[in-house]
């Protein structure tokens, strides 16, 4: 049996070129960063499937009055199992979830050619000088053609080999994932609850390493805070009669720095780096001239914090520190979120990480670990409804840059991977 899904995979390499230059000529992306959203891409998508055999699909479109059509689609393509009574409510659905979206292309002179024209090349090298194989250039080629193709090419690998996998498989093709996935994952979570179950395990093939090693079972909580100090202006030459809230929201910054980074100090080896990060970034505009003291002033901090510390724990120490430099600079100061997540770790001993290392280590050779990361994913949604989930796939980790490549080698060993998975009790 495996030998026959190997093989057809093996012969599908034109077939995953053919969806990639599809999906890549149909940009989709968001309303926030100018485009039309996903709704073009995914119509396509749902009638090529179609026409290969996956007819079980259904579409929840999220509203949305900027993209077009008004919506944001989210499609999901259902292979039943060969035991149709295992259902998602008692053993549970395999999901492999990929996103439809993709960001602009930025610089059009840093790219060789047209992003939204697929480019294959025989052999590439990466930035390192290292050879790859055989490789497909355009926006949207890895994140997240690669996986989505990959997960499709899995499946018709078991219709046309008339194989019924041993659980039901679910594709979910989302929206919005680069943007938040409020339209997406998110969404869907919220307004359709019952398309989940506890029982669920889902692969995420949105994120690894160019071995295929790492396994993605954890991600530090996330803040995104926006910091405004309100004090009074004054002349530059008399700032006694002022409140400078530059002054201010400086010195905040250094404290919750520093602060922070000792009461929260714990380190946890899962992670790189180790332990959480709390860093001022972003510093909007104040006064126009030099020679006067400033009464409104607005930094943002970007704080990555350890999964064992409660972000509420750590705003009670936000508020301890704000309150002392309020007193002491005679401002006010408040602030608010462009972004907050906490996500629960999927264990890393878990049956589903258990079989997605064995199906990694069997097709490609390596030993698979479990990791810890500080970006933010979809998966802290699905941890967060208890759902067993991994972040995986092998990538050279070209996404949003220039000249975004995927391999076909590794379109095509992820295949494997996931019908493996499927076929896996």
């Amino acid at each position: 049996m495996k030998d026959k899904i190997f093989s057809w995979i093996d012969a599908s390499a034109p077939l995953a070129v053919e969806l990639e230059t599809e999906l890549c000529k149909r940009p989709a992306i968001s309303p926030e960063s100018g485009g039309e959203g996903e709704l073009a891409k995914c119509e396509f998508l749902e009638t090529w499937l179609k026409d290969r055999g996956i007819t079980s699909l259904e579409r929840h479109d999220a509203p949305d009055s900027r993209a077009k059509g008004g919506i944001r689609p989210n499609l999901i393509a259902t292979i039943h199992a060969a035991d149709k009574g295992a259902s998602n409510t008692d053993r549970g659905c395999l999901w492999i979830m990929s996103h439809l979206d993709v960001v602009p292309p930025g610089e059009a002179s840093l790219w060789q050619g047209d992003p939204w024209t697929l480019r294959q090349e025989e052999r590439g090298t990466r930035a390192d000088g290292s050879s790859t194989g055989a490789r497909i250039i355009g926006r949207g080629v890895e994140d997240n053609q690669q996986g989505l193709v990959s997960s499709v090419l899995a499946v018709l690998a078991l219709i046309n080999n008339g194989i019924k996998p041993a659980r039901t498989v679910k594709l979910l093709f989302a929206a919005d994932e680069e943007n938040g996935s409020a339209y997406g994952i998110g969404w869907l979570i919220g307004n359709r609850p019952e398309l989940f179950s506890k029982n669920d395990m889902t692969l995420i093939p949105d994120g690894g390493d160019s071995r295929g090693e790492s396994i993605e079972i954890a991600e530090k909580n996330l803040v995104w805070a926006k910091f405004s100090t309100h004090g009074k202006q004054a002349h530059g030459s008399t700032p006694d009669l002022g409140a400078n809230a530059f002054l201010a929201g400086s010195e905040l910054a250094w404290r919750l720095h520093e602060g922070l980074s000792a009461a929260f100090g714990d380190h946890d080896s899962l992670f790189d780096p180790d332990y959480s990060t709390f860093q001022p970034t972003k510093k909007e505009t104040n006064v126009p001239n030099i020679n006067t003291i400033p009464g409104e002033d607005i930094f943002y901090m970007d704080m990555r914090i350890l999964p064992r510390y409660p972000v509420n724990e750590v705003l009670k120490e936000v508020d301890r520190i704000k309150g002392e430099v309020e007193v002491k600079h005679r401002v006010k100061i408040d602030y608010s979120f462009n972004q907050r997540m906490e996500s629960k770790p999927t264990a890393a001993d878990a049956p589903f990480i258990k079989m997605l290392s064995k199906t990694v280590a069997e097709v490609y050779g390596v030993k698979p670990k479990p990791v810890g990361i500080g970006g933010g994913t979809v998966g802290a949604y699905l941890r967060n409804e208890g759902i067993d989930s991994a972040v995986w796939c092998r990538i050279d980790d070209t996404a949003h840059q220039p000249n975004e490549y995927a391999l076909i080698e590794n379109i095509l060993g992820d295949a494997k991977v996931m019908a493996l998975l499927m076929l896996e009790n």
